[in-house]
């Protein structure tokens, strides 16, 4: 209630047509419409007397005109036009409620009021609500036809071009769906623009210049109200920000600011009282008019409620109808048949008019049904072509052969039933439908083709996959001179046997010559494409291919077994050598060869300025050396064939010489390691000299015996402490951290020996504790000696012991 309180509903024309300028200026302040600027939207509405127009708005904007009361009759409730701010809706929408048109209050006669009332709506408003009847549409003054035809001709004379929505309310929608009501209303109005004398300036304005046409449908007031309620509830939506863009007036144009609104008005108005050109058509043709567009509406409402029809439109909806045209054809002749007994009277030109609309209406009734029926048909030959092409194609049929004659048999089928479906009056052509089944036809035709040849495609290029990744990738690995013929004549012999089978699968698909060799030329550049691809794939890995080659040829014999570095191998020889057999798969995965023709320098360019020495230039420095790889292009190589550039060359030849520098310096460090380990002697001149100087000392020792007994005590200490102390393979890892590593053992390894000896002696002790000094004690003597020997020689031998050494 506070919301329609709050509408500040005012009168702006009286019945009489006098302007409320008092009225119009307080409803300007009490909505304060002049702080809008351009901010505002106003929407009026049009349409018979007595058609629920105040309802509508009422329950559409929540304003409170004055409503018609039904229990005490049917009369004029608005007189004039009247307005009032739209509640709850941004921006600030006005609203005008405009008197109805074809009352009896004003008579037949006195017309001119609401032509020029439709008018000072249409030029005010941006958004124009034209209420009508379901049943009304396609009538003359029903569906207010003149009088919008005579408004749109002179708006076009008095104002400027701007754009205004005409939103057609459809009210007591019946049964019949809005999409076919809608083209009926937009032919009509599209007709009344087209009839329309337009001045020089307009004549080649389309409508949509003008107008903008919406068409939106409501259920009965009275009969359905929570229904109706819902869908103008789902309608207020629509005119939430109508001037926005997108909105119902998003492209309205010439909108004038809200504070000279109200002199806007007046001024128009003026305008259009002084007009004097407005006119009603002529009496007898409009009585004509309104009693056959009552037996029209009357043999439509018949036609409508008719018990066969209606079972006949409820059948066709979900299966085809046996004699649809033939029983259609029935009901239609009947019900035009008693329209032309019943206005036989009336003015031929009204007469034939209205016979043309109402076969019309009738037609739009119909013609849906007409089209559920076309549409099983077709649906219906379309699944009986598909299971009948595809049972023949599963029995061995040849796929053009089971093509020409399955679609053939079932478009005799769909014109037969055709035949059965046609109404005598329409004359409606189903040529579309059939052409729409043929494109069907021919797409599932293509489509299923389409996957055949996409799965027989597939299925080569597996086979060929299968066939060429692997052995390509061993050619690769295993790369020589003969490399790339092999590889040609792999590709040559797998695509040949590949494309002569594809060739002959092909043959049963009826394509053109043409067509063909393009699939047979994509299988073979695909098998090139998939060679190549194999070649740059093992590109990236081309180093690694390298060092082994090299680590394989290097570190075995040719029988295939690991080296051992004796001293005797010329590693210099062996290194060439295998940097010879590395450097030659790098040339061979320089460059793709797959053409018989391809013929190429790429090996000797690389061993020239990559493993040959350069010549020395015997001092001359003006010689100038130009470096062959110093180039991103190989010489008589396109670049499309060119996998790795010489300046990659040289960079990977860099990169493979410097990772495997360590494994030659590590053959080299090992062969000295067993030179050294092998030569023991001195030098024979170091023999001599020990000879000749030492020949005193080793006269001393034959004279005296002893001494070889006490020197040969020492070398077994000696020797032991060697083995023990592990001297040679210490000095093996530097000087100073062997030196380092023997003192921290060398006195545990003294006292290890000692303690050793000790323990053997003791135990020889108690093995004997009976004996006597007799002439044995001299054996005893030599048996401990042999003892101590024998312990030293253990030592020597490297016998580990329990003690500080072992745990050091």
């Amino acid at each position: 209630m506070a919301d329609s309180d709050s509408c500040c509903s005012t009168q702006i024309l009286d019945g009489d047509g006098v302007y409320n300028v008092s009225g119009v200026d307080n409803f300007m302040k009490e909505v304060k419409l002049a702080d809008c600027g351009l901010s505002y939207a106003v929407v009026s509405i049009m349409g018979p007397q007595s058609s629920g127009k105040s309802t509508l708005l009422n329950n559409l904007f929540r304003t409170n005109f004055r409503e018609m009361d039904a229990f005490k009759g049917r009369s004029q409730t608005t007189k004039g036009i009247w307005m009032a701010r739209c509640n709850g809706i941004e921006p600030c929408t006005i609203v005008m409620d405009l008197e109805g048109t074809d009352g009896r209050e004003r008579g037949e006669d006195d017309t001119a009021f609401e032509k020029q009332s439709a008018l000072f709506a249409l030029a005010v408003s941006d958004i124009v609500l034209i209420n009508m009847w379901c049943h009304d549409i396609g009538r003359e003054q029903a569906a207010n036809k003149p009088l919008l035809k005579t408004v749109f001709q002179v708006m076009m004379r008095l104002f400027s071009p701007r754009k205004t929505t005409l939103l057609f309310v459809i009210r007591d929608k019946t049964r019949t769906p809005l999409e076919n009501l809608e083209p009926v209303l937009r032919e009509d109005i599209q007709k009344i623009w087209d009839s329309v004398p337009k001045p020089q300036a307009h004549k080649e304005t389309p409508l949509s210049e003008f107008f903008n046409v919406e068409v939106v449908a409501l259920s009965s007031f009275e009969e359905k109200e929570e229904q109706f309620r819902e869908q103008v509830a789902s309608l207020r939506q629509r005119f939430h920000h109508s001037i926005a863009p997108g909105g119902l007036a998003g492209d309205r144009r010439g909108v004038v600011p809200a504070s000279g609104f109200s002199f806007s008005c007046q001024e128009i108005w003026k305008v259009i009282k002084e007009n004097k050109d407005l006119d009603l058509p002529a009496h007898k043709v409009m009585v004509a008019t309104v009693r056959c567009e009552e037996i029209t509406d009357e043999k439509y409402a018949a036609f409508s409620a008719n018990e066969d029809w209606c079972q006949l439109e409820e059948a066709v909806q979900s299966d085809p109808v046996p004699g649809f045209g033939r029983k259609l054809s029935s009901l239609l002749g009947t019900c035009l048949s008693e329209y032309d007994a019943e206005a036989a009277f009336f003015d031929e030109g009204v007469r034939t008019a209205k016979q043309k609309q109402l076969q019309e209406k009738l037609f739009q009734l119909v013609h849906p049904a007409f089209q559920s029926a076309l549409g099983h048909i077709r649906s219906g030959t379309l699944d009986k072509f598909k299971a009948a092409f595809d049972k023949a194609l599963n029995g061995g049929e040849g796929f053009s052969m089971a093509a020409r004659k399955c679609s053939g048999s079932c478009m005799v089928q769909f014109d037969e039933a055709c035949a059965d479906i046609v109404i005598e009056q329409a004359n409606w052509d189903t040529s579309k439908v059939r052409e729409k089944l043929v494109r069907d036809i021919d797409a599932h035709i293509a489509a299923v083709r389409a996957a055949k040849i996409s799965e027989l495609t597939s299925s080569y290029e597996e086979k060929l996959k299968q066939a060429l990744s692997g052995p390509v990738e061993a050619l690769l690995d295993g790369a020589n001179s003969d490399t790339w013929s092999s590889i040609r004549n792999l590709l040559k012999r797998e695509t040949l046997s590949a494309v002569s089978g594809f060739s002959a699968e092909l043959i049963g698909f009826d394509m053109d010559d043409e067509t063909r060799q393009n699939m047979l030329k994509s299988l073979e550049d695909y098998a090139r494409g998939l060679v190549e691809g194999k070649a740059k794939e093992e590109v990236g890995r081309v180093l690694i291919r390298m060092k082994d080659r090299f680590t394989m040829l290097f570190s075995h014999d040719a029988d295939s077994m690991p080296r051992v570095w004796t001293g005797k191998e010329d590693i210099r020889s062996i290194t060439k050598t295998a940097r010879s057999s590395s450097l030659k798969l790098l040339s061979v995965m320089a460059a793709i060869r797959l053409d018989d023709n391809d013929s190429d320098n790429i090996e000797k360019v690389l061993a020239v300025a990559l493993v040959e020495p350069a010549p020395s230039s015997n001092g001359t420095r003006s010689m100038t050396v130009v470096d062959p790889l110093a180039s991103s292009s190989w010489e008589e190589v396109s670049s499309s064939k060119t996998l790795i550039t010489p300046v990659q060359c040289k960079s990977l030849w860099r990169q493979f010489r410097t990772e495997t520098e360590y494994t030659v310096s590590q053959a080299i460090a090992a062969q000295e390691a067993s030179k050294r380990n092998n030569n023991w002697l001195p030098p024979p001149w170091a023999i001599a000299a020990l000879v000749i100087l030492g020949f005193n000392e080793f006269m001393t020792l034959l004279r005296n015996p002893l001494y070889l007994g006490v020197i040969f005590v020492g070398y077994l200490l000696i020797k032991a402490l060697w083995v023990q102390l592990d001297i040679s393979g210490e000095f093996r890892n530097g000087a100073l951290p062997a030196i380092i590593s023997l003192s921290t053992k060398f006195v545990p390894t003294i006292m290890n020996i000692m303690k050793k000896l000790a323990e053997e002696g003791q135990n020889h002790a108690a093995n004997n504790p009976q004996r006597t000094p007799s002439k044995n004690s001299f054996n005893d003597s030599n048996a401990d000696s042999s003892s101590s020997s024998s312990s030293l020689t253990a030592l020597d031998n490297g016998t580990e012991y329990d003690g500080p050494l072992k745990d050091e």
